[in-house]
């Protein structure tokens, strides 16, 4: 029995997030189809963590446990005849057969696209947020370092998200201007649901006027959503890496 880690690239717009779910296809319900016809084998896919819908990734983690024997590096060019062109595995090797991609996870890296423009991109649209309104941007930049550090999350999470504590640590986080593109990164050690995409809707508020970037550390400590900016909708968001 071996243990196979996938390092996968998906366009997450035609499916109904990464894990398998009865009411649509998943990502994860494509890869185990794909490793079912390559292996002859029904396996677990096991993935370092959940993307919603519409959510994409270029640095998604998987692994599953195969009696094949395919050679690990193999594996990536086999899968990717039997995948659709929006999923592609960029890496398949071999790890020890304790690995687990979810649980030995210490941080994850996040991008976020806004398209900043008064009129739409129809070819780029399920892959950036349009935001048609003038953003300031220097005052967005201002309140990108608040979010540093360790903090309770709860304002920047969905009410009721049934987690343990809603702290967590934002290692680095940068926000980048490149005509009508602003390119938002985010590294921590995890990340609560809908975090990321709150943080860009509260920047986005700050750029229209409706917060300021002053106004982040108390939004930090008063510990509830209502006062945190709108969420963000999900084709802008990136899982970049995942680390271990």
């Amino acid at each position: 029995m071996r243990n196979i880690k996938l390092t996968i690239e998906y366009d997450g717009t035609n499916y109904v997030g990464w894990q398998r779910q009865e009411n649509g296809i998943s990502v994860q319900q494509e890869l185990e189809k794909a490793i079912n016809i390559v292996s002859g084998e029904d396996v677990i896919l096991i993935g370092s963590g959940r993307t919603d819908s519409g959510v994409h990734a270029k640095g998604q983690v998987a692994n599953f446990k195969t009696s094949s024997t395919i050679p690990p590096e193999k594996f990536k060019f086999a899968l990717n005849n039997n995948l659709p062109g929006d999923i592609a595995i960029l890496k398949s090797e071999e790890v020890s057969i304790d690995f687990h991609s979810r649980y030995d996870s210490i941080g994850k890296k996040y991008g976020y696209l806004i398209y900043n423009s008064k009129l739409p991109t129809a070819l780029c649209r399920n892959l950036v947020y349009h935001v048609s309104y003038t953003l300031d941007y220097e005052e967005m930049k201002k309140a990108i370092d608040l979010f540093r550090g360790t903090h309770d999350f709860t304002s920047f999470m969905v009410a009721r998200n049934d987690v343990e504590t809603a702290v967590r640590t934002i290692t680095n986080i940068s926000l980048d201007k490149k005509g009508d593109l602003i390119f938002f990164s985010v590294e921590g050690d995890g990340f609560l649901y809908n975090m990321i995409r709150i943080i860009v809707g509260t920047l986005i508020d700050i750029g229209r006027g409706k917060l300021k970037a002053v106004d982040i550390p108390n939004i930090i400590h008063l510990k509830h959503r209502k006062f945190a900016g709108h969420t963000a909708p999900p084709q802008g968001l990136y899982l970049e890496k995942v680390y271990y």
